[in-house]
């Protein structure tokens, strides 16, 4: 059985961690906050971007080269997580996913990390990153974005890569983000919609609401609108494509952030949790030996008061 001091000790060691772990749960609670509202607020925007690119990708016109698919030689992975830890499973479980997808993956790799838990991750895997970014910060803005964007489709352009599948978190709720994979590069109807489909909400008020209104967020196939696109097709379609890519990278930014902050909250509010219990369990702990050590004092005198008689 430990003796008090010792107990005292750890006692005093658990309640600072517990101050400590309280204190980071407020911060990313607040940091949290702010994030989840950029993000959502966001999202009508980054919808109508996906739904006009579709519709792009069906025009009967030269196309811009992101949005011709060819044949896939060498594919860009695009990692993005945290550049600090303390997040729970939030970086475990993008880089799962990506290990899914990389091990049933036959073409030639490169890799990019956004974060550095990502470099360290992807590092230690010697695999071959051309280019990291990092120190995003606590709010993602759109010039911290706009460097990443660049290097996609610069390289895509100049033919260094063939498709670009970028994995992520996707911000569901406080509770709930869920790692998510999207080919980005090269733009196609198909991949759109799957990308519609996995981050557009299937519960709550929202998901209620589309519903209940029958709203599409992807054109059909079948009904193919057309414009009417001056003084050149395709220099308008060309910028107008990069700058749709360039608020989907932006959008899939904000999302990460917002899940980043999310999954530290709860990760601080678990250990928080986990210390309080522990911090009762020692504090009985510690009345048991303090009592029995009181009771031996005690039994010791008594005794010596009855050897004197």
């Amino acid at each position: 059985m430990e003796n008090v001091q010792d107990l005292k000790k750890r006692l005093k060691s658990i309640g600072n961690i517990n101050k400590i772990t309280k204190a980071m749960e407020l911060v990313a609670a607040t940091k949290m906050r702010r994030a989840q509202e950029i993000a959502l607020a966001s999202r009508p925007y980054a919808f109508a971007a996906l739904d006009l690119l579709a519709n792009v990708s069906l025009l009967n016109t030269d196309l811009p080269e992101l949005l011709k698919a060819r044949k896939v030689e060498k594919t860009l992975f695009v990692l993005v997580a945290s550049d600090k830890g303390l997040a729970g499973a939030f970086n475990s479980s993008v880089f799962k996913k990506f290990e899914s997808v990389y091990k049933t993956s036959k073409d030639q790799a490169v890799f990019v990390t956004v974060g550095e838990k990502a470099f360290n991750y992807v590092s230690k895997k010697r695999l071959t990153v051309i280019k990291k970014f990092t120190n995003v910060g606590d709010f993602t803005t759109t010039e911290q974005v706009q460097p990443l964007a660049d290097f996609l489709v610069a390289g895509y352009l100049a033919g260094d890569f063939d498709k670009v599948t970028v994995f992520s978190t996707h911000f569901r709720s406080a509770l709930k983000q869920e790692s998510l994979t999207r080919e980005v590069l090269p733009i196609t109807f198909e991949s759109l919609q799957q990308t519609v489909k996995d981050i557009i909400p299937d519960k709550g008020k929202f998901a209620d609401l589309i519903k209940e209104q029958q709203i599409n967020f992807v054109p059909s196939k079948d009904v193919i609108n057309e414009y009417l696109v001056e003084p050149s097709a395709k220099e308008v379609l060309a910028d107008l494509a990069k700058h749709l890519f360039f608020m989907q990278m932006y959008h899939l930014i904000l999302e990460a952030n917002a899940s980043e902050h999310a999954a530290r909250r709860m990760a601080m509010k678990t250990a928080s949790d986990n210390a309080g219990e522990l911090k009762q369990a020692l504090n009985l702990q510690y009345n048991k030996v303090r009592q029995s050590a009181i009771t031996n004092q005690i039994i010791e005198i008594i005794a010596g008061a009855e050897s004197l008689n």
